[in-house]
């Protein structure tokens, strides 16, 4: 039997494989926000600076924890993250499950990934993190108590299509800039772009 063929079926998080926004479901109430009231400062914020909306958000998340007495760990994060809300079919790894033979049925090894504007923290600790090859999401550096001070990679939407590259380049880390700009011919390339899919929840607007 020939090699199976790697294959990458990519998905955005918030909106894709759960419903709202990560942080909606029980961090914001945790610091005493709704979600209108946390997004609307969020976009004020950015415009206000001409920022990078997913910085100010995440920004926003440590400011309003701190002005609340609340210590943001990676563990408390994960914990917000069991509280995402899957679609049906995600939950109980059918979904996956039944994609990869699917795949393999046509010689093809399916590997998923995410790549989101979302806290990687969070989706980490959702019930299908297991499911997937890589997560990179935005997420936080942590000093010596464990405690998050600083976004350490914030991935907006432009930016995602560095990480489509890394999957294409087999690259698994963010820091390696060298790699990821190095020439590679297309047939070493382990995944190529004819064999990746991107699902995500964003509609297109086109000026007339």
């Amino acid at each position: 039997m020939s090699e199976l063929k790697r294959t990458a079926l990519i998905y955005d998080y918030d909106g894709t494989l759960a419903r709202g926004n990560i942080q909606e479901n029980s961090f914001l109430p945790t610091i005493d926000m709704e979600r209108g009231d946390f997004w609307k400062e969020v976009k004020r914020l950015t415009k206000e600076n001409d920022a990078d909306e997913i910085l100010v958000y995440m920004q926003l998340m440590l400011r309003e924890a701190k002005r609340k007495g609340i210590k943001v760990t990676k563990e408390e994060l994960r914990t917000h993250g069991r509280s995402s809300q899957l679609f049906g079919g995600l939950a109980d790894h059918s979904w996956f499950s039944r994609l990869n033979e699917f795949a393999k049925e046509r010689g093809l090894k399916l590997e998923h990934y995410i790549i989101s504007s979302g806290t990687q923290e969070m989706i980490e600790g959702s019930l299908i993190a297991e499911d997937f090859k890589r997560i990179f999401a935005s997420r936080y550096i942590y000093n010596d108590n464990g405690e998050a001070d600083w976004p350490s990679l914030a991935i907006n939407y432009t930016t995602k299509t560095q990480f489509l590259f890394r999957i294409n380049k087999g690259i698994g880390n963010v820091w390696d800039n060298e790699a990821i700009n190095a020439f590679m011919p297309e047939q070493e390339r382990p995944i190529p772009f004819t064999r990746m899919i991107f699902l995500g929840d964003g509609t297109p607007t086109f000026q007339r």
